[in-house]
């Protein structure tokens, strides 16, 4: 069972459900299978959250892809899920995560799966990489200048 890092620490990757493209995902309502317990959503650059705003509260996990590092939109899906009431887990994926944890979980991701191999103990170190911060997030809704 491949590890990940959920909410601060290393485990055992526990989902045994489906994940799903948005496309499939789709498919999948239009068929009468989701939303449901075991189907989970992957989002890709440039598919909304908004595609699935109406089944937030019945999808166990997002999955948001980071194919490349210079694609920032992914932190926004993060963000947007949680204020719109999402909370379950929120999964980031792909091989440009690891230099990105700290500002993720300020996004509201919960959970990092990386490709290929990584030291994931020394990578959860990295969850705390910033004391403070100057724009507003999921965690702290004033930016630092108003805070002061």
């Amino acid at each position: 069972m491949p590890r990940i890092i959920k909410d601060g620490a290393v485990v055992e990757d526990s989902w045994d459900g489906r994940l799903l493209d948005l496309e499939s995902y789709n498919a999948a309502v239009e068929g009468g299978e989701a939303p449901s317990a075991e189907i989970a959503v992957q989002l890709e650059p440039g598919e909304e959250p908004a595609a699935i705003a109406g089944d937030l509260h019945r999808i166990p996990m997002v999955a948001i892809h980071f194919p490349v590092f210079t694609d920032g939109r992914g932190f926004s899906y993060a963000r947007e899920l949680r204020q719109r009431g999402y909370e379950g887990e929120i999964r980031a994926v792909g091989s440009f995560i690891r230099d990105q944890l700290a500002y993720l979980a300020r996004c509201g991701v919960n959970a990092y799966a990386f490709d290929g191999d990584i030291d994931l103990e020394a990578a959860v170190g990295s969850l705390q990489g910033f004391s403070d911060h100057y724009q507003a997030d999921v965690l702290q809704s004033e930016p630092l200048f108003r805070r002061r």
